[in-house]
């Protein structure tokens, strides 16, 4: 299987985390989000594992909420010792009322406003990361109005190409994040922040994006970075206590896809770090990464019921779901591939269908072309995997449907993270 936390039993059940997906669709109905929490905290505690052996006290991790975000996920990453990479106030609040201590988030964003830095301000969150010109003068602002200090990082586009999705790649020097080198804007940026009284430049952030499965992109923006530090220090006599590598580690989300050793690469990482900063007679930095996908993806997975089958002669067939696009956009934002596996039988005649929801739309497709039990039919359980990372947190109510409820699953049994909404829940903000 994709994932050693998917199994079937003797009747050809879908198991996950342990647990029968039909008896989890009785109980909680359909879509369903599941999230298995061992392997949440396996993750957690395998890059908390790797920076310690490789970095010592000079390592960080924070998770990057943006991938999933709810009160019981954050909970477990501060149990597990990481700190959050929050990219709103939603987050934030999320954040805090999860019992999340502020000083451990990181406030992002490419486009704050006012009201968005006040309510980080008054939070107390440890580091806001600036992104922009505009941004330096309202945080400085700000600051002032609030009688802070307020410690910072500034985004840098270092120019480097993951060649993964052109969705989310953010490292070339015209990313709408972050202030480009290639320009000369980034170095414009740190004279300005260091000559701002209400805020304290900490340190360097970079993020090339994400789904990376490239060998060295990591290694190529340490040595972007470390040249960069190198120059700051000659040009500003100023050097980075933190430098951010941002996070983007890739999944599998299909048996094409190879497994990555991210605590061998994260060793990859820190041997470059150590050897650049050697050569060009730096202080090795503080080095934090923020990891999000690779932490969630693999312990999550969608439940679907199959509404109708409808085939074609000749064309197509389809298998029609009562989820869809609304609870997962990934494929019909950027064609992301998944793996679909029917979730009450395997073995004998097959056939090729395009899993589709119900919205009104006709790009309104989970995955194309999977391979199901060619009788499937109304009322089936059909699971999608790996849908831990920006499922539950990209979802919306389009066509009025209400979102689905997360479940974790743990030893401990099957609970409730977020509960399914409600047609009045939809309503409730009409006036």
């Amino acid at each position: 299987m994709l994932c050693e936390n998917i199994q079937r039993d003797a009747g050809g059940g879908l198991r996950f985390a342990g647990f029968p997906l039909r008896a989890l669709a009785e109980k909680y109905g359909t879509p369903l989000y599941l999230m298995d929490e061992e392997r949440l905290r396996q993750n957690c505690r395998m890059y908390v594992r790797a920076f310690q052996e490789q970095f010592g006290e000079k390592g960080r991790v924070l998770y990057a909420g943006k991938a999933a975000c709810f009160k019981q996920m954050l909970r477990l990453a501060d149990e597990e010792g990481l700190g959050l990479d929050a990219v709103s106030v939603g987050e934030i609040r999320t954040a805090l009322a999860a019992g999340f201590p502020p000083e451990k988030i990181f406030f992002h964003g490419n486009g704050r406003t006012a009201a968005d830095v006040r309510a980080g301000l008054e939070a107390g969150v440890g580091i806001f990361v600036a992104d922009n010109a505009e941004e330096l003068e309202l945080l400085q602002r700000e600051a002032a109005l609030a009688g802070k200090r307020q410690k910072i990082l500034l985004r840098i586009t270092p120019g480097i190409d993951t060649h993964t999705y052109a969705a989310v790649r953010t490292g070339q020097v015209d990313s709408k994040f972050g202030f480009p080198l290639e320009t000369g804007q980034a170095d414009e940026a740190v004279k300005t922040a260091l000559s701002l009284p209400n805020l304290e430049l900490r340190g360097l952030h970079c993020h090339v994006g994400s789904q990376v499965f490239d060998e060295d992109v990591f290694e190529r923006t340490v040595d972007v970075m470390t040249a960069y530090m190198a120059r700051l220090r000659a040009r500003f006599g100023w050097l980075p206590e933190l430098l951010d590598l941002g996070g983007g580690y890739g999944v599998r989300y299909t048996e094409a896809d190879k497994p990555a050793d991210i605590p061998g690469r994260i060793a990859l990482v820190a041997q470059r770090l150590r050897q650049r900063c050697k050569e060009l007679e730096l202080p090795l930095p503080t080095v934090l990464m923020e990891p999000g996908r690779s932490i969630v993806a693999d312990a999550g997975m969608t439940v679907y019921s199959v509404c109708s089958v409808k085939r074609i002669p000749g064309y197509k067939s389809y298998v029609i779901v009562d989820g869809g696009m609304g609870d997962n956009p990934r494929y019909a934002l950027y064609g992301a591939a998944y793996t679909v596996l029917h979730a009450e039988r395997t073995g004998g005649e097959e056939a090729v269908f395009e899993l589709v929801g119900r919205c009104c739309e006709t790009g309104d497709v989970v995955q194309p072309q999977v391979r199901l039990p060619a009788d499937t039919k109304a009322g089936d359980l059909i699971a999608v995997c790996t849908t831990g990372a920006y499922n539950y947190s990209m979802a919306s109510n389009y066509n009025r449907y209400p979102r689905p409820p997360v479940v974790l699953l743990s030893k401990a049994g099957d609970r409730l993270a977020v509960r399914r909404e409600t047609p009045e829940d939809v309503l409730a903000l009409d006036v």
